[in-house]
């Protein structure tokens, strides 16, 4: 899927790795989620058209379940009646049992499954530290960032303390209803782990980026959390 052109002048950058949830359900309402698949193909298209590969990982391993399969969406229909890109989402590997150095960033891609098994897995916390602390991006949109939550650093603070990000907000969460359904509301629990939060208008594209660090508000956010993703990545290759 890379554009050949743009594959030829690209300096040469390790691997993004994309996770995904999997955790498939709603909480007690039973309705099903995962990973919303645009957050996982817009920023896809925009590092593997740069020339960035880009690999995927999930909490559990296996295939992670999908929500917002949008097919009228010309980027997830590239995506998803391409065979090989079927074929590694049934195959990721466990997020525990990937190698940090192997990578440039790491990406968390939202969708409401995230904020049920991202938060508390060691998983995440170890991955997320590690790549962090060997200077590597670290990169979420959406629910993405419930990642984020309860990661520490080496000195014990919060990764997130003091930082500027995007998160999916707590009026967005009111306006899908599912404020009572979630386990907790993203964007004031980021909040009081100490980040400094971005709150842009719903559903309005809203990208921040503080250092290292690069979040995304919402699924319209997914696009330009990729350019700044290419961006970075760019720019520290050459």
């Amino acid at each position: 899927m890379n554009n050949p052109d743009t594959t030829q002048t690209t300096p040469a950058v390790k691997p993004v790795l994309i996770v995904l949830t999997s955790h498939g359900v709603k909480g007690a309402s039973g309705e099903p989620t995962g990973f919303y698949l645009g957050e996982a193909t817009h920023p896809m298209a925009v590092l593997e058209d740069a020339g960035i590969p880009v690999e995927l990982a999930s909490i559990q391993g296996g295939e992670s379940p999908v929500d917002g399969l949008d097919l009228d969406d010309a980027v997830n229909r590239r995506y998803w009646e391409d065979p090989a890109f079927r074929e590694r989402l049934r195959q990721t590997p466990r997020l525990d049992a990937v190698e940090a150095a192997r990578y440039s960033a790491i990406l968390f891609a939202g969708g409401h499954g995230a904020v049920w098994d991202f938060p508390d897995s060691p998983a995440v916390q170890r991955q997320t530290q590690s790549f962090w602390e060997q200077g590597a991006i670290v990169a979420a949109v959406c629910h993405g960032p419930a990642a984020l939550v309860n990661v520490k650093l080496a000195d014990g603070s919060w990764l997130v303390a003091g930082r500027h990000l995007a998160a999916f907000t707590d009026d967005e969460e009111r306006a899908v209803k599912l404020e009572h359904v979630v386990p907790f509301l993203l964007a004031s629990t980021l909040v009081e782990r100490g980040a400094i939060h971005h709150a842009a208008a719903n559903w309005t594209p809203s990208v921040q980026v503080d250092g290292r660090l690069v979040t995304g508000q919402n699924p319209q956010s997914a696009h330009g959390v990729g350019l700044a993703l290419r961006d970075l990545l760019l720019k520290t290759a050459r």
